[in-house]
């Protein structure tokens, strides 16, 4: 009886024409090109509040990474990543800054001096944005990402 996973007489796999890359062949998946990664690595950010809204400046380490934090922190992404702690989110962009800005409604339980939140102006709100993950391409991750195995 064959053993499960194999055919009667052969190995399952790609039959010879498959190994010469002729009809039938079997192609290995393409690797992605992207890896997802925290903003910490691409940004820095400041945040404080007005009333019940907190505000959260993301800033590019590099000025050549700020195109892709337009095209990759979006608002949708953004509101997605504070799902329940937020109304609603916009986004307001800064390209002599190479900065994007976000105004976080309804984040701060009704503002500093009348929240019972911890945070009620809102301070931790940039540090959690930069845990946020977003793909970019594979050598800038490799690059980014050299820095957490240093000292």
């Amino acid at each position: 009886m064959p053993r499960k996973g194999r055919t009667a007489g052969r190995a399952a796999g790609p039959t010879a024409a498959g190994r010469r890359g002729g009809k039938g062949a079997v192609r290995p998946s393409a690797r992605p090109r992207v890896r997802l990664v925290q903003l910490r690595w691409l940004a820095h950010a400041r945040s404080g509040d007005k009333g019940d809204t907190a505000n959260v400046g993301l800033i590019a380490l590099q000025p050549e990474w700020y195109p892709l934090l337009v095209r990759q922190v979006t608002v949708a992404r953004v509101r997605r990543h504070f799902r329940s702690q937020v109304r609603g989110v916009e986004r307001f962009e800064l390209p002599n800054l190479n900065a994007l800005n976000f105004l976080l409604h309804g984040a701060l339980d009704g503002g500093g001096t009348i929240s019972l939140k911890t945070d009620a102006q809102g301070k931790v709100y940039s540090t959690a944005l930069l845990r946020m993950e977003i793909p970019v391409p594979l050598a800038l991750a490799r690059r980014v990402r050299g820095a957490e195995s240093g000292p």
